[in-house]
């Protein structure tokens, strides 16, 4: 993925889409889901499932600060296929104990079709049990506020819309982000100073961040904004991605 290196500083009123209502999603080879209208794939080209676990996982120090809290949130930018929600309540699943909740609320401005998840799961059999479930509540017409009630301990809520809106709706603070869209470089909106700055206003005192990017100015509005920003390792070669946490 090629990544911008220009600054991005939108204030919320001259953020602007780039896509229209919904996407075009085509298939490369071995089932690789593609929008056409960002001009990127919905997920790393080796293996999305090891990226979730190396980004999002182990650079929110998860499962491991599951297993210290009764609840947990986590907040995700894009939910796409679904595919980080499935890994995470996987690995929440191996480790939660009686009584424990995982709420996780992903923001998505163009939810995909039933059929498109289904498809782009099936590549792991890993998650064959989290896709089953999935497929089998997701709304024909997604729109709103899509709550779904996964299990006895985990619920997620997909809010389709803008980031920078809906987040401010939320009275809700959230334990850990999975900054999920699209290439900075193709989807600046979410990835700009505003929506940083109302990330960290809605993020607990040591709520964590962590994203594939590592662009400049990403890094650059996460610190803007309050966070520490930590740069570790990528995932299959990438040089670099981002985490870090919100400070006093």
């Amino acid at each position: 993925m090629t990544e911008n290196s220009q600054e991005n500083n939108l204030s919320p009123r001259e953020e602007t889409s780039v896509a229209p209502d919904r996407q075009t999603v085509t298939w490369d080879e071995g089932d690789m889901p593609y929008s056409q209208e960002f001009g990127d794939h919905f997920y790393c080209r080796t293996d999305g499932r090891l990226e979730c676990g190396h980004v999002f996982l182990a650079g929110n120090s998860l499962p491991e600060r599951f297993k210290q809290a009764s609840s947990f949130t986590i907040g995700e930018l894009g939910f796409g296929t679904g595919l980080n929600f499935c890994e995470t309540w996987r690995q929440f699943r191996d480790v939660a104990t009686a009584g424990q909740r995982l709420d996780f609320i992903s923001f998505e401005r163009f939810p995909l079709q039933r059929a498109d998840i289904d498809r782009a799961l099936s590549h792991w059999p890993e998650i064959e049990r989290e896709r089953s479930a999935l497929r089998a509540v997701w709304p024909d017409t997604p729109s709103g506020r899509v709550v779904l009630d996964i299990d006895d301990h985990v619920r997620l809520t997909v809010v389709c819309g803008t980031a920078f809106d809906e987040i401010g709706r939320f009275e809700d603070l959230f334990d850990a982000w999975y900054l999920d869209g699209f290439t900075p470089s193709r989807n600046p909106d979410m990835w700009s100073a505003s929506l940083m700055q109302r990330i960290y206003d809605h993020t607990v005192n040591q709520g964590s961040f962590a994203t594939y990017a590592a662009a400049g100015f990403v890094r650059r509005n996460l610190q803007a904004a309050g966070f520490s920003v930590e740069r570790r390792k990528g995932f299959a070669g990438k040089r670099e991605m981002l985490c870090g946490a919100r400070q006093g």
